[in-house]
Parts: structure tokens; sequence; C-alpha cells
């Protein structure tokens, strides 16, 4: 706005010179103010961007420790870019925008298992292990919505490893951790989730549901288990308004006939990882591979029988290292198996047997350091460093455990579940060790019993647990509630809920029941 100046004629008058001022200084005050924000906004932004480049190059170096690699050219590029942030910083008086610094990852040299997967080579993922199911035990199932290759499609997108998928991987082994510890228990009023409709399909299950997983790469894919010894391929429609069943396979041991007692589903999201019993010399662990191409069975067993009796309980790929996955069963055994030969073999390894003196109901890998946590029918609470071949440390409740889950953010907090109703959910920092955090838990209606099938899931944001109950009704906490009861409870189904997956893209809960169905529940 430019200055007023009095008219060669004379004919501004005071009062209009007077008023223009006063719009100009008015104009300029909001400048100045905008001015302010904008420096607030890019300081801020700057610390944030110099903290994320501090934590990446934490992690770079930590990657390279663990592979002996030696200092490239690219880490070179990093530090320079730390150092052309701060001579931004002190550049003056004048505040400046400042962009996002742009940090190169040297590239790591995959594993052979990695580079078929990233080829999308589905010859060798099909090849996974030496053992194959009669093709009886394949049952196709007609595609829907008029679309004969939608199951296919989705199938070679899983198996190939789109784009998409392998950004959701390095975003993964790259994220960022979050302090949420310090929220806990620091509001008295906790947030609420609405949830705007719900929808029920039938599972096609003919026995009760057993597990529920959800794809890593592709969102829209998920896989349920029963204990008919099925499990289901489906594929949400509609943005989670409704999801269509793309194929089924019969999973069951080929020796005693028993179903899959939990999943986890292989990091590229081309393969799903099944366990068993070790009882009667059946197979333990069996592989569902979702690339149906070359005529490969769909499910094959693996030979190797480390487990020496009972149920195997859980099943975790590590989050550090997708060539590997841990089993922990009733026979007081953690076990770490170990891709070999290009993906064609899976290789045992006990990390203990007899740290734990009963079953071994949960385990789980910490994201930050190469420790594998355990959680025992015994009342113990386990870390066990797997570089060193050690226990890091060693924790007794005064309940027994049934299940461990790390958060997704915050990298030293972990919640346990335990037996004892009010209190069944647990928080722990790994760092203090044996300190509890916070408890919290419900009452059961419908029964006292406390079953090891009621299972638990994070928010994408660390915030809030969902966790099935032997009510019909999912329950939620807020780890930021200062009460040990749920922050609000969803009526969710006809019977027991099981388990209530999140979705990291789309505000949808899934959730499994006894009742047969599986539940699709919008949020906002």
């Amino acid at each position: 706005m430019a200055e007023p100046v009095e008219d060669n004629d004379g004919t501004n008058s005071k009062e209009e010179q007077e008023e223009a001022l006063v719009a100009l200084i008015d104009h300029r005050c909001r400048e100045v103010q905008n001015l302010k924000q904008r420096i607030s906004y890019y300081t801020s932004q700057l610390e944030e961007a110099e903290k994320r480049l501090r934590d990446s190059e934490f992690k770079l170096a930590r990657l390279r420790r663990q592979g002996n690699a030696v200092p490239s050219r690219d880490s070179l590029k990093s530090r320079a870019v730390s150092v052309k942030v701060e001579q931004t910083v002190n550049e003056g008086s004048k505040p400046q925008p400042v962009s996002k610094p742009e940090l190169v990852i040297p590239a790591v040299v995959p594993k052979t298992s990695q580079n078929s997967a990233l080829a999308g080579n589905g010859a060798k993922t099909s090849n996974s292990s030496r053992a194959q199911s009669s093709p009886s035990h394949i049952k196709n199932v007609t595609k829907v919505e008029g679309d004969k290759n939608i199951g296919n499609s989705s199938l070679r997108e899983t198996s190939n490893t789109s784009d998409r998928g392998t950004k959701r991987k390095l975003e993964q082994q790259f994220k960022e951790h979050k302090e949420l510890i310090p929220l806990i228990r620091s509001s008295s009023s906790p947030s609420q989730i609405r949830c705007v409709g719900s929808n029920h399909i039938s599972s096609q299950h003919k026995r009760k549901l057993r597990s529920l997983i959800s794809c890593p790469v592709n969102e829209q894919l998920f896989v349920t288990s029963a204990l008919d010894g099925v499990v289901n391929l489906w594929q949400l429609q509609a943005r989670g308004s409704s999801a269509s069943l793309l194929s089924s396979a019969d999973c069951v041991s080929p020796k005693q006939r028993r179903w899959p007692e939990d999943m986890a589903w292989h990091p590229e999201g081309n393969r799903v990882f099944l366990v068993y019993s070790a009882d009667g010399g059946d197979s333990q662990v069996s592989i569902m591979n979702l690339n149906k191409s070359e005529g490969k069975a769909r499910v094959t067993f693996l030979e190797d029988k480390p487990h020496v009796k009972g149920i195997i309980n859980s099943i975790i790929f590590l989050p550090w290292d997708s060539t590997s996955f841990i089993t922990g069963g009733s026979d007081h055994a953690v076990i770490q198996w170990k891709e070999g030969d290009g993906g064609k073999i899976w290789k045992p390894k006990a990390l203990h047997r007899n740290l734990h003196s009963s079953a071994v109901m949960g385990v789980a890998g910490m994201q930050q350091k190469p420790i594998v946590l355990s959680a025992g029918a015994d009342k113990r609470i386990l870390g066990f460093d797997v570089n060193v071949g050690r226990t890091e440390f060693k924790h007794q409740i005064e309940s027994k455990c049934m299940s461990i889950l790390p958060n997704p953010c915050d990298f030293n907090l972990f919640m346990v579940q335990t037996g004892t109703p009010g209190r069944q959910l647990r928080l722990y920092d790994i760092r203090l060790r044996q300190t509890e955090l916070h408890a919290f838990g419900w009452e059961q209606k419908s029964s006292e019993s406390q079953s090891a099938l009621i299972n638990q899931a994070w928010s994408p944001d660390g915030l809030i647990l969902t966790s099935g109950s032997a009510d019909p009704v999912i329950h939620l906490f807020d780890i930021r509630y200062n009460l040990h009861k749920p922050s609000q409870s969803i009526r969710a189904h006809q019977k027991r809920v099981f388990k209530a997956v999140w979705l990291q893209s789309l505000p949808l809960l899934i959730s499994i029941s006894s009742d047969l169905n599986i539940g699709l529940h919008k949020t906002a």
C-alpha cells in the first residue's frame, strides 16, 4: 500500500490522509504478524527436520554396524546436509524459509530372498518350503462384482511386492520413534472415537474363528482362520463398507488334522505363516503362498520340528530382520527360524528352552534393538538379546501372561495381557525393566475366565488399544486416560469378540467374533 501524499491541487484533506495512514498501519500490523507466524512455523519445522535427520542418521549408522559396512559417499552427503542446516540457522538475523533437508539413504544390498521379492519373481516364493500339500486342500472361490480377475490381480499385487508395498516396507524399517510414554495417565478425560457405521458379513467359516491379521503391504487384504482349519483371504471393497472373499485354503496339519493356532504375514506380503502343535510328530509350521502361478501348491509344511510338545501359541516376524520369525510354545521354548537357501528352507534355532517354567503364550520383537520379548503362563516377562545370546531382563508379576504387544510408535513401550480381571492390560517401559506404567481392563459380565484367544491391537498413532472380550463388545483403552476402565466400549457382535484390528489409511476397525461374523466398523 502506497504512502498517502498531498495532491498538488491540495485536494487531499487532513482527514483523508489520517484515514489512509490508519489503514496502512493496520495492513502492516497484519503483515508483521504474518511474518512472525511464518518465522515460528519454519523454526518448528526446522527443529523437527533436524530431529528426523539425526534419528535417520543414527538408524543408518546402526544398520551399517549390523552389516559391517564401511562408510560410503552417501553418508558424507547426509553429514553435509546436517552441516548445511546448521549454517542456515546461523545465517543472520533475517529469518528465511528453511526447506526440509533431503537425506539420501544409501541402498542396502538385499539378500537373495529379498531380491526375488522386489523383482516380482513368483517362482522363488512359491518354493519357500520343500513339502507340498495335496491339491485337494485348495479350494477356489468365485470372484465377486463380475470381475473374474479381481482375486488374481490382488494376489499378483501382493506377491510381486508393488511400489506401494516397497515404500511401506521402507517406512516401517526407517519409521521414527515417538515419545508417548510421558502421555500415559496424563488426562482425566479420554478422547472418544465415534463409530459412524457397522456392517457384518459372514466369515464363511464353519467353526469358531481363531485369528485375524491384515496384510503389511496392502491394507485392502486380510486373512481369517478358524477351528475348521480353513484360512480365508479377503479384500475390502468400497473403502471398507464391505469385503469380498477372494480364496480359501484348507490348512489343517497333515497328521493330527489340527487347525492353525496363530498366523503371521511375511513382511513382503506374499506369504502367510501358520503354527500348529508339536504333539504326535505333526508338522509345526506351514506356509500359505499367495502366488498361484506355475501350478505350485499353495500350502506347504516345513520339515523341521524344534518344539517338543504341546501347542505352539505364537508366531511373529522380527521387525529388524524380515528373514527371521519367532515361535513360542507350550514346551517353554522360544525358537528363531532363519531363512536359508534363497528362501527354499527355514532352519530353526532355540533361543532358550528353560528360561520359562511354563507355556510361552506370546512373543514379540522390539523395534529399536534386537531383543525378543516373551510372556508366559509362569507369570514371567523376559527380554532376550538375540545378538549376545543372553537374557536382557526378567520380570515376575502376580498373574499369568497371555500375550505381549510392542507399541508401533514409541519403541520403548509394550503391553502385556494378564489374567487379572479389571487389570488385564499392563504397560511397561523396556528401559525401566520392572516398573508398571499403567494397568487397565474390564469386568466381564458373561464369565470370569480369562481367555488367551482374546487379543489386542494398537491404533496407528500408538495412543489407543483395542481389545476383544468375553462379551459382545470391543473395549478401547486410551493410554492418556488416568483411570483403569475402558475409555469406551463399542457393541460390535452378538457373541464374544476375539480381536479388532485397525487400518493405517482408513478409519476402520475389523473385528472377528464367535458369532462367525466379521465386523467392519467405520470410525470418525
